[in-house]
C-alpha cells in the first residue's frame, strides 16, 4: 500500500472509520443473538429448558430464530426507508438520526428480564434493526461518494472488516459471559448493553466529518461541494485534480438530470442503464446471503455443536476462533488485494473455494458423524476438528471475495443521483434474504444435517461462481464512468461534457478575486 496515498486520503479514512462504527453494530448485532440464546441461564429463565433439564427443541429453534431474525425484519424496512431521508438531509445527518433510533432499540433489549419478558428483546431487536438497516444502506454510499477512485475499493471494503470485527466481538463477549457469569440478568444485559458503545462512538464521531461533496453537488450547492472535496483530498480548492474531479461530478449530475427530466419517481429504477444495476444489486445479495456464511455466523455455537464441539464454552471458543480468522482474512484482502485482483476474479475464486470446502464438510459429517453421547466440554474427535478446520478455511475464502465485495461492487455501480435508492434497495434485499436465512437455519440444521452443507456448496459453485463471470469489472473506474459501462451515456459525450465543465470551472476561477484565492489556499 502506498503510504503517501494513505496520508493524502487520511481524512477519507477517518470518515470511513467513524461511519463504519455503525457497521460494527451490524456485525455485532447479527452475531450476538445466537450466542445469547445458547447460554444456559437464558434458556432456563425464558423457558427453553424444561423442568427435566432437557431443551424443548422446537421451542429452542423458534426462540433462536425469532431473536436473530426480527433484527433482519426491522432492518429490511429501515433500509427501504433510508433513501428519502438520506436524499433530503444528506448522508451525515441521516446517519446521526438512525444511530439514535438504534440506541433506543439497544436500551429495550438491555432492560429485558423479570417482568419484562422476551417481548422487550423482540421489540428492541426490531427497533435496532430499523436503525441498522438504514445505516447499512447510507454508510456505503457516504464513504463511496467521498473516496477517490484509486483507493475506493479499499476504503469501501472497510465495511466488511468492520462487520467481521463486530461479529468477532460478539463471539468473545458471549464466551466471556459463559466462562465467568453463569446466572443472572447480566447474561444478556452485558452483551446487549455493549451495543451502546459503538453507537455512542459513531454519534460523536459524525460531528467531526464533512458532508458528501457528491450529495451537495446534486443539491446545487456547488461551492460547498468544492470546499468539502478539497478538504477531503487535502488540496487547495484551485488544485487541478480537485477541479477535474469536481467537473466530472458536475458533468455526471447534469447528464443524469437532462436524461431523466420529466420521468418522475420512475427515474431511479427505469432510467436508461439503471434497471440492470438494480437486478445485479438484488441478485448479488441473494447469493451472498445463501452462501452459508450467515447460517454459520449467526448460529456458530449451534453449528460447531452439530459437528462435535459439545458444551457451551467449547462451541463458543470455536466460534471465537472463526471470528478471528474472518477479521484477519478480510483485512488482508481489503488492504492488499481488492484493488489488485479485480472484482470478477476475486468473486469467482471465492465462490469456487467455498463450494469445494462445504462439499468436504458435508462428506466428513456424513461419513464420520460426531458421537451423540459425548460429555459436554470433552475433546472433539479428529473428524470434528477436521470439519472445524474446513470451516476456518471456508471463512478465509469467503473473506477473499463474497464477504466484502458485494458491498464494494454495489456502491460502485450506481450514479450519484440514484445511488441512495440503489444502496437502499440493495441493502433491503440483503436484509430480506438475511431474514429468511436466519429464520430457517435452525430448522434446516435440525432437519437436513450434513445435507445443509451440500446445499450451500451447490449454491456457491453453481450460483455464485457462475454469476461472477457474468458481471462487468469495475476496478479502477470512477463512479461517473459507470454510466458508460452500463450504457447510460456514450463515452464521447461524457468526455465532451467533462471538458465543458472544466472550461466553466476555469472561467469561474479566473473571475474570482485574489482574496478568494488566498482563502482557497488555506483549505
Amino acid at each position: 500500500m502506498d503510504n503517501e496515498a494513505v496520508f493524502q486520503n487520511i481524512r477519507v479514512y477517518w470518515l470511513a472509520f467513524i461511519v463504519y462504527w455503525g457497521i460494527v453494530l451490524f456485525g455485532y448485532d447479527t452475531g450476538i443473538g445466537g450466542g445469547v440464546v445458547a447460554q444456559g441461564y437464558f434458556k432456563s429463565h425464558f423457558g427453553i429448558t424444561g423442568p427435566s433439564g432437557h431443551d424443548d427443541t422446537k421451542k429452542a429453534n423458534d426462540i433462536n430464530s425469532n431473536v436473530v431474525s426480527v433484527l433482519q425484519a426491522g432492518a429490511f424496512f429501515g433500509a427501504l426507508g433510508s433513501a428519502p431521508l438520506s436524499a433530503a438531509i444528506g448522508r451525515k445527518w441521516s446517519l446521526f438520526v438512525f444511530t439514535i433510533i438504534f440506541s433506543v432499540g439497544a436500551i429495550l433489549q438491555t432492560v429485558a428480564g423479570g417482568s419484562r419478558g422476551l417481548g422487550y428483546i423482540y421489540a428492541g431487536r426490531v427497533i435496532a434493526g430499523l436503525g441498522i438497516g438504514a445505516i447499512s444502506a447510507v454508510a456505503p454510499a457516504f464513504v463511496s461518494e467521498c473516496s477517490p477512485k484509486d483507493v475506493r475499493g479499499r476504503i469501501t471494503g472497510l465495511f466488511q472488516i468492520m462487520v467481521a470485527v463486530g461479529v468477532m466481538l460478539s463471539y468473545f463477549i458471549n464466551l466471556g459471559i459463559s466462562l465467568h457469569i453463569k446466572t443472572g440478568y447480566a447474561v444478556w444485559r452485558i452483551p446487549f448493553g455493549f451495543q451502546l458503545v459503538p453507537a455512542g462512538l459513531m454519534a460523536i464521531g459524525l460531528l467531526t466529518v464533512k458532508e458528501s461533496p457528491r450529495w451537495l453537488a446534486s443539491k446545487g450547492r456547488i461551492d460547498d461541494a468544492l470546499t468539502n472535496l478539497a478538504y477531503l483530498r487535502r488540496r487547495p480548492i484551485d488544485h487541478p485534480l480537485v477541479r477535474a474531479e469536481m467537473a466530472e461530478i458536475e458533468a455526471a449530475i447534469e447528464e443524469e438530470r437532462e436524461a431523466r427530466r420529466g420521468l418522475g419517481a420512475r427515474e431511479a429504477f427505469l432510467g436508461k442503464g439503471n434497471f440492470i444495476r438494480f437486478v445485479i444489486a438484488v441478485v448479488i445479495f441473494l447469493l451472498q446471503q445463501w452462501s452459508g456464511q450467515n447460517s454459520v455466523g449467526y448460529y456458530a455455537p449451534q453449528i460447531f455443536t452439530s459437528i462435535g464441539y459439545t458444551g457451551t464454552s467449547n462451541s463458543l471458543l470455536a466460534s471465537g476462533i472463526y471470528g478471528i480468522v474472518k477479521v484477519v482474512a478480510t483485512a488482508i484482502f481489503v488492504f492488499f488485494l481488492v484493488d489488485t485482483l479485480g472484482r470478477k476474479f476475486s468473486l469467482f475464486i471465492s465462490g469456487l473455494g467455498m463450494g469445494i470446502l462445504f462439499f468436504i464438510i458435508g462428506a466428513l459429517l456424513k461419513t464420520f458423524p460426531p458421537p451423540t453421547d459425548a460429555a459436554a466440554g470433552s475433546n472433539p474427535p479428529p473428524a470434528s476438528k477436521a470439519m472445524a478446520a474446513m470451516l476456518y478455511i471456508y471463512v478465509l475464502m469467503y473473506s477473499l471475495g463474497w464477504g466484502p465485495l458485494p458491498w464494494v461492487y454495489v456502491a460502485d455501480i450506481f450514479p450519484t443521483r440514484t445511488r441512495h435508492y440503489g444502496l437502499a434497495v440493495a441493502s433491503a434485499s440483503q436484509w430480506l434474504f438475511n431474514f429468511v436465512v436466519a429464520k430457517v437455519t435452525p430448522t434446516l440444521e435440525t432437519d437436513l444435517g450434513y445435507k445443509l452443507f451440500l446445499m450451500f456448496g451447490t449454491i456457491n459453485i453453481g450460483g455464485m461462481a457462475v454469476f461472477s463471470l457474468l458481471i462487468p469489472e469495475t476496478k479502477g473506474r470512477s463512479l461517473e464512468e459507470m454510466d458508460i459501462i452500463f450504457g447510460a451515456v456514450q463515452e464521447d459525450k461524457r468526455k465532451a461534457d467533462i471538458a465543458a465543465q472544466e472550461r466553466a470551472l476555469g472561467h469561474e476561477h479566473s473571475m474570482s478575486t485574489p482574496d478568494n484565492g488566498s482563502v482557497d489556499q488555506k483549505v
